[in-house]
């Protein structure tokens, strides 16, 4: 079963069925369980036609879905515009179904969610790491989502700010989650990027590319995690790295400053350095105080206090650092760091087990045990 196909075929069958009248939240429900019969079905005997198979699927369940619901018999017309059997038309609806996802009618967070969960192709358990809130609370939201929307007619898009959070969100889980969206991410902002003239969806685009380039060093051949410091910077990919910077300085020109602008200023300054030790650590906690000023994000402070533990030497960092919550995502394995660099061996092994314990992936996790038993070699020199 090629799972990949069916992810990257889910978003224009949602938006035939969106476009053929469904509301979203019964075409999503109509798709999910078209994929389901795919799974089921496509082993044995695979189609010809994926994309039109799973059309005509899913059109069914959401129109034995229609008649089954009492409130909703007027859809009962609908059974007589079932698409003709043959090859679906290849077009792209994803961003598009982006922005219909963004509707007035939800709050910003609500539909950041949705997109992800209906669009993204993101687990709920991912969506809920990317929001640092529990599994539960975004399964409760997601519904509710859903019932908001249930019925309603997609004709009022939503706003291009909600639509770069989910952009930003997906390129996230594909750049250090389990599934790899980051390609597909840049794409659809660069088709964002083509549409609309505005500076922070080029800074969403060079942030993207930015830290893209550095994909290939991120990991070693073990699959093990490589930190920046120690990344080859000859893997990075300098082409991305030159595009990123320019996209960026032109948004930049135009004095209009947003978040995605911000960071990837940040991200620049981190691939113009040659070596780790020549990275312009002063500039960049300059610009995480921009950031936090735009987000007051606790990740952004955070992050920021590992910049200043470069910056002004690892107590200075470790003095930001107290000023978080220490049930903050990371905020451990960054004390564990921060204690390695003032010498703290003890500490900072200690920490590094303990955040090993908290990771959010198989692969942070043994990057964090194997710290933590490098730190405990050498104390028992």
């Amino acid at each position: 079963m090629d799972e990949v196909l069916l992810r990257s075929l889910t978003p224009s069958v949602l938006g035939i069925l969106v476009r053929r009248g469904a509301d979203f939240a019964a075409a999503e429900d109509a798709v999910q369980d078209a994929l389901v019969e795919a799974v089921r079905v496509w082993p044995a005997d695979p189609p010809r036609d994926a994309k039109g198979w799973l059309v005509t699927v899913a059109w069914r369940r959401f129109l034995d879905a229609t008649r089954a619901d009492t409130a909703r018999r007027r859809r009962e017309d609908l059974v007589d515009e079932e698409p003709a059997p043959g090859p679906a038309p290849a077009v792209d609806d994803t961003l598009q179904l982006y922005f219909l996802c963004a509707h007035p009618s939800l709050t910003p967070s609500s539909a950041v969610a949705l997109t992800l969960r209906a669009v993204g192709g993101l687990t709920t358990r991912q969506i809920a790491q990317a929001y640092l809130v529990p599994e539960a609370t975004m399964v409760q939201r997601i519904s509710r989502a859903k019932r908001t929307v249930s019925g309603v007619r997609f004709d009022q898009p939503g706003d291009v700010a909600t639509v770069l959070r989910v952009l930003y969100l997906v390129f996230n889980e594909g750049y250090s989650g389990d599934v790899d969206l980051a390609a597909e991410a840049i794409r659809l902002t660069r088709q964002l990027a083509a549409a609309i003239d505005h500076p922070e969806v080029a800074g969403l685009l060079a942030l993207m590319l930015l830290h893209h380039a550095r994909r290939a060093a991120r990991t070693a051949s073990d699959g093990s995690l490589v930190p920046l410091a120690e990344q080859d910077r000859g893997r990075w990919d300098t082409k991305a790295i030159a595009e990123g910077v320019a996209i960026l300085q032109a948004a930049l020109a135009r004095d209009r400053l947003g978040e995605f602008q911000a960071q990837a200023a940040i991200a620049a300054l981190h691939a113009d350095a040659r070596t780790a030790e020549e990275t312009d650590w002063v500039q960049i906690v300059e610009w995480y105080d921009e950031l936090a000023r735009l987000t007051d994000s606790p990740v952004v402070r955070l992050n920021r206090a590992v910049a200043v533990g470069e910056a002004d030497g690892p107590r200075a960092g470790l003095a930001a650092l107290s000023a978080l919550d220490n049930s903050l995502p990371r905020h451990t394995a960054v004390a564990a760091y921060l204690h390695e660099r003032d010498g703290d061996l003890a500490t900072a092994a200690r920490l590094y087990a303990e955040a090993a314990q908290k990771a959010p992936n198989l692969a942070e996790r043994d990057h964090l045990t194997r710290q933590a038993a490098r730190l405990n070699a050498r104390r028992g020199r």
